[in-house]
């Protein structure tokens, strides 16, 4: 399992070049920071780690650490496999990557 786990992170990090980031919702979001309290990031967190575990824990143990980029890669990636919707993909990579 660790070996198929580490060639999915492998296959994921040669294709990461292909998909980049996602690109502004519109051209008023690209010129205003985005502020978020920290107890905002917390519930983000929170909400990321309960829909990882009803998602994804079903086959996959915790997340392991990887860079951001790589980790919006693998979610992506499994948001197929696993029928996940969009926001579900934003809070669970929002958790993966903190």
């Amino acid at each position: 399992m660790k070996i198929r786990l580490t060639l999915l992170a492998a296959v994921l990090a040669l294709a990461s070049g292909v998909y980049g980031a996602a690109a502004p919702r519109n051209k008023d979001s690209a010129s205003e920071p985005v502020v978020r309290s920290a107890e905002d990031a917390d519930a983000r967190r929170i909400e990321g780690e309960q829909r990882f575990h009803a998602n994804c824990g079903r086959c996959h143990a915790a997340p392991h650490k990887f860079p951001p980029r790589m980790m919006a890669t693998i979610v992506r990636h499994m948001r197929v496999r696993a029928t996940i919707t969009d926001e579900d993909m934003r809070l669970i990579l929002s958790y993966m990557t903190q």
